[in-house]
């Protein structure tokens, strides 16, 4: 199985067997780094399907920065570009215009477009000194269905392992089919669980308000972003769509650029924000901001390796809020498990979270 896409280290290694040399730190005045990157491309376990298609592998750049002290750290840069991020190669570009040395407010130096980039280099600049988390604190977790009618056989064995919020993904069949389709997969629910449906911005108005009807009087927790992001009007129609209908909306794909919460927050959003800290180049800045508007908010996996998951999972375990189920209920996510977060199970446990082994990752490219 081909892993990886590309390596590119930054000029990391400097010996002729592979081994790290240390040599000079020519510079001073600053904490100062040595700066390696490898891209990767890892294949799900089983494609994802949403409304923008069939979504097969997932692609991405690891960052690894290593202080004079020898202290390593790492980052993950996971764009989604259809979600409005850059692409792998944008980010790609930018690494390789770093250099070998880099130092500590590197990251003012990459532009602000590149969102996912500005997430990993605050990650591996924190490292082990990012959000504090309680080792005994667990939080619930929400079970990711497939779309489709193979949702209807996934509920009951995640049922039994004691899941009772679930994401299913629509928007990708017939309208009429999924409409059908929902009342049998509310049936096989459990007694008191909720059911997230996620749209992918794949509804027009008309289709958004036959779904918001439909709900309004079942167990769906709230529906992940009807219309999409791009559309014209789109957020006035959210919010008109927010407040005629009983059941919650979340953003996910309009709340992507370090902007976009401050100006939701402005307009008195009153559904969810959907959060992939980790599409979000200050990820720490903008979810202040939600603590102290005491929005609601759930963290969601952008199906990033453990590294990634790992930084993404620190801020939701860090969130001075009483966050809903968190979306990371995805793994076993690749064909190599090694890329994997923590096991998927209702709760995840901050103690899961710090054991996460990011060299192991790292060395998994290799």
């Amino acid at each position: 199985m081909q892993n990886q896409l590309r390596t590119g280290i930054c000029n990391f290694d400097n010996s002729a067997t592979g081994s790290c040399q240390l040599g000079r730190w020519e510079l001073s005045g600053a904490v100062l780094y040595r700066f390696a990157y490898r891209r990767y491309q890892l294949p799900f376990r089983q494609p994802v399907r949403t409304a923008h298609g069939v979504w097969a592998d997932r692609e991405g750049l690891l960052l690894r920065l290593e202080n004079e002290a020898g202290v390593v750290s790492f980052g993950e840069v996971s764009p989604i570009a259809w979600f409005g991020t850059e692409t792998v190669d944008e980010a790609e570009e930018v690494c390789k215009g770093l250099g070998e040395h880099v130092k500590d407010e590197v990251l003012a130096s990459v532009p602000e477009h590149c969102g996912c980039l500005r997430f990993a280099v605050a990650s591996a600049l924190s490292g082990e000194h990012g959000p504090k988390i309680e080792g005994a604190k667990a939080l619930q977790v929400a079970a990711l269905l497939p779309a489709g009618r193979a949702a209807l056989n996934a509920v009951e064995p995640k049922a039994e392992a004691g899941f009772r919020i679930f994401k299913w993904k629509v928007g990708v069949a017939d309208i009429a089919d999924e409409l059908a389709m929902i009342d049998d997969l509310i049936a096989r629910l459990p007694a008191g669980a909720k059911l997230r449906l996620d749209a992918n911005g794949a509804w027009d108005r008309r289709k958004a308000e036959r779904w918001l009807a439909h709900c309004a009087e079942r167990p769906v927790e709230f529906v992940e972003q009807p219309i999409a992001a791009d559309a014209k009007g789109a957020e006035d129609l959210l919010l008109g769509l927010a407040n005629d209908y009983p059941t919650p909306i979340g953003l996910d794909e309009s709340v992507v650029r370090e902007g976009d919460v401050v100006r939701w927050l402005e307009r008195g959003w009153p559904g969810v924000f959907v959060i992939k800290s980790a599409l979000l180049g200050d990820a720490a800045a903008t979810i202040a901001r939600l603590d102290k508007a005491k929005a609601c908010v759930v963290f969601s996996s952008a199906l990033e390796t453990a590294v990634g998951a790992k930084a993404a999972l620190r801020m939701a375990f860090a969130f001075g809020g009483e966050p809903r189920a968190l979306g990371f209920g995805v793994w076993p996510l690749f064909q190599d498990e090694r890329f994997d977060g923590p096991y998927q199970a209702p709760f995840i446990r901050a103690q899961d979270v710090l054991a996460i082994n990011e060299e192991a990752v790292w060395n998994a490219l290799s």
